[in-house]
């Protein structure tokens, strides 16, 4: 009797057919297509034989996959302000200039950088009229430590000339207590140098844009389908697979483009399952383009332009039930049961789904919990 009613569960499972889930608005991207088991012969199906996995209580998630580049965030060209008569030192592309460090040298004097986003265009000294640039120049004194005792104002007063004087001295500076024009040069934060115009020896000419640099901090550069533009926003979380296809680190959207660029070809994107997920290709239509900087920077090691992928949640339950796709069982008036082993017998509970993700379903149902065991093909 036993072996008749095994046979019979057998029988409605290879009868089943499923159809593809939309679960939350979102279409999950997997269609239960008929697995060996679910054979259209009563013989192979008589083969199959059953077994049992565990309903869990766990998240579920499905994502998007989008192609992406690795670099560095910001583009800045330098403009060198000083005069002299040949470039004595210069950065080797790759290098990093911080606050306070030598960016280059013109006669042996070296120019240093700040921090700030107005460019040096005057020399400035007690007397000069009020300005920004006399309270950029005052932060940073008071960054490098040799600001005590100076407030930051527009005014380059007689404790701003003192803080000058410490900072020239410490740096083998001449000891002016005033800046001129082309001593230090600005810049929005640290510098990646990408590229240098001149070569040492050569004159400078004040006024030229002499090396261009990025900031050192990496970022990926992706492109979203406009179509699923609404999937993303600044501050959201993502996670980002390496070039060897394989490490993953998590990563934080930084901004996100307010225009969208055409791509050729309009085709949508192709689906295709991911792990723990499902995911797609963004080749071939209108895209905005999206920044995200890496939780962990060190993990994008010095690749640069490397090739990437972004995964970005597209739907997600939390703290749900779920069974694996494969415990499913097809009603014949329509929707999903799956078999309940309890106590050596099985009964059939009715259930709602609702998010598939890969090899998972969420599912409620009366007396569904957590620690139960549901048939399974086991072949």
């Amino acid at each position: 009797m036993m072996a008749d009613r095994a046979a019979g569960r057998r029988r409605r499972r290879a009868a089943a057919v499923a159809a593809p889930i939309v679960a939350a608005g979102v279409t999950a991207g997997i269609v239960l297509a008929g697995p060996p088991w679910r054979s259209a012969h009563p013989a192979a199906a008589a083969a199959v034989t059953l077994g049992s996995a565990l309903v869990v209580r766990t998240d579920l998630t499905n994502t998007i996959q989008v192609s992406g580049s690795l670099g560095y965030a910001g583009s800045y060209a330098i403009v060198n302000q000083a005069a002299g008569t040949a470039y004595t030192a210069l950065p080797a592309p790759g290098a990093t200039i911080r606050r306070g460090q030598e960016l280059y040298e013109v006669d042996g004097m070296p120019v240093i950088l700040f921090y700030g986003a107005t460019p040096a265009w005057r020399a400035l000294s007690v007397g000069v009229a009020a300005g920004r640039d006399v309270a950029q120049l005052d932060r940073n004194l008071i960054a490098l430590g040799y600001g005590a005792g100076l407030a930051v104002s527009d005014y380059y007063s007689d404790a701003t000339a003192y803080a000058v004087g410490r900072w020239q001295a410490a740096r083998g500076l001449p000891v002016t207590g005033t800046v001129p024009l082309g001593q230090v040069a600005y810049a929005p934060g640290p510098l990646r140098i990408t590229g240098v115009t001149p070569v040492l020896g050569s004159p400078p000419q004040p006024g030229t844009s002499i090396m261009t640099a990025t900031s050192p901090v990496p970022v990926v550069i992706a492109d979203v389908p406009v179509g699923q533009e609404y999937l993303v926003k600044a501050g959201d979380g993502v996670t980002v697979t390496l070039p060897d296809g394989v490490t993953t680190t998590p990563g934080v959207v930084a901004s996100v483009a307010s225009v969208a660029s055409a791509d050729n070809g309009g085709a949508a994107p192709e689906q295709s399952p991911g792990a723990g997920s499902g995911t797609a290709s963004t080749t071939g239509q209108d895209t905005v383009q999206i920044t995200v900087r890496l939780t962990h920077p060190d993990a994008a090691g010095h690749l640069d332009q490397a090739p990437v992928s972004v995964n970005i949640i597209s739907a997600q339950a939390r703290d749900v039930l779920a069974v694996p796709v494969s415990a499913l069982v097809a009603l014949a008036g329509g929707g999903y049961a799956v078999d309940v082993l309890q106590s050596a017998a099985v009964h059939l509970v009715a259930v709602q789904t609702g998010l598939f993700a890969q090899t998972l379903v969420q599912v409620s149902g009366a007396g569904l919990a957590a620690g139960l065991r549901v048939e399974v093909p086991s072949s």
